[in-house]
């Protein structure tokens, strides 16, 4: 299986990176420093190094390309990069900013990584993937009620487009080969969108790891014919037990 994934230098990203190598995948892993890129894809097995910036055309084309070039092609698509209510609001958990208080280039800033990057990412890898005869689409996503949370603008909304999109997405797809599913861990993770004092303060936060095991069997043969579902990395085992009862 190779697998490109965007935003794996940190995050949820280098866990499922990570899963995915230690599975036996060949990942190329992608990050807006190339230079850091490649530094965490050195401690991984058989994975690259990519920069990319998701907002950026020519960015997504050359990553592509550099991806499709230096794996053999790509099965599997990760959309994952993203930014968090930290870069329009440092403190967001304590001190909400209401809508109308928001920056119109803060809003853009994570629209255009969050759903227009998703967006870019996706057009530029399905048709490989259509004229290869097949591949997979993960869209990381976030609970619902996240999408609606007081003070969660530009997040919320930015979360719930790519939600959408990816069901678009999927609705397109169908029996082409190419599978489109999302992904979401089921709360708030231990990740750089999340303030220090948060992560300090124990508040009952999921590690990155938890996405491991759904990634992994989402790269499996099991998964194969696995289409447009919403999978909750807490609640997997339970909803893999449900599925295959």
């Amino acid at each position: 299986m190779k697998v490109l994934v965007t935003g794996g230098t940190s995050g949820l990203g280098l866990a499922m990176a990570s899963a995915l190598a230690s599975a036996g995948a060949r990942v190329a892993l992608t990050g807006r420093s190339g230079d850091r890129a490649s530094s965490v894809a050195a401690e991984l097995p058989l994975a690259i190094g990519i920069e990319l910036d998701v907002r950026d055309e020519a960015s997504v084309a050359r990553a592509v390309d550099q991806a499709w070039s230096g794996l053999g092609g790509i099965d599997m698509l990760v959309n994952n990069a993203g930014i968090g209510m930290r870069t329009v609001n440092p403190r967001f958990m304590t001190h909400p900013q209401r809508f109308w208080e928001t920056s119109a280039d803060g809003f853009r800033a994570v629209i255009d990584t969050n759903l227009t990057g998703y967006f870019l990412v996706a057009r530029e890898v399905t048709p490989r993937m259509l004229a290869a005869g097949g591949g997979r689409i993960v869209n990381i996503s976030v609970n619902e009620s996240t999408m609606r949370r007081a003070g969660f603008v530009p997040y919320g909304p930015s979360r719930a487009g790519s939600e959408a999109l990816s069901r678009v997405m999927a609705a397109d797809l169908r029996d082409t080969g190419i599978t489109v599913n999302l992904l979401l861990p089921g709360g708030a993770t231990v990740t750089g969108m999340v303030p220090p004092e948060a992560v300090a303060g124990g508040r009952g936060l999921l590690e990155p790891a938890v996405m491991g095991p759904p990634i992994v069997w989402l790269a499996s043969d099991e998964a194969a014919g696995v289409h447009d579902e919403r999978i909750v990395a807490v609640e997997f085992e339970r909803w893999l037990a449900g599925r295959n009862s």
